[in-house]
């Protein structure tokens, strides 16, 4: 008679089973945005002549560019 009963209500461990790995899921999406906004907010505070260093060392402007905008800055 325990026997019926047990698995009547075994849907039960199956609804917590897959409620906590979509918790856990959502938890670890949450996390990875917040450290992209984060990061964000980091690049936010970063001085124009070091953009401008970045940007001529990976080769988005010439020599000429980069002497230009850093007089300029």
């Amino acid at each position: 008679m325990m026997l019926g009963v047990g698995m009547g209500l075994g849907w039960i461990f199956w609804v917590v089973i897959i409620g906590g790995a979509i918790w856990l899921i959502s938890r670890q999406f949450n996390n990875g945005t917040t450290n992209q906004s984060t990061h964000q907010s980091a690049n936010q505070t970063e001085m124009p002549l070091d953009i401008l260093k970045k940007r001529y060392a990976r080769g988005e402007i010439t020599e000429d560019e980069y002497k230009e905008m850093r007089r300029n800055l």
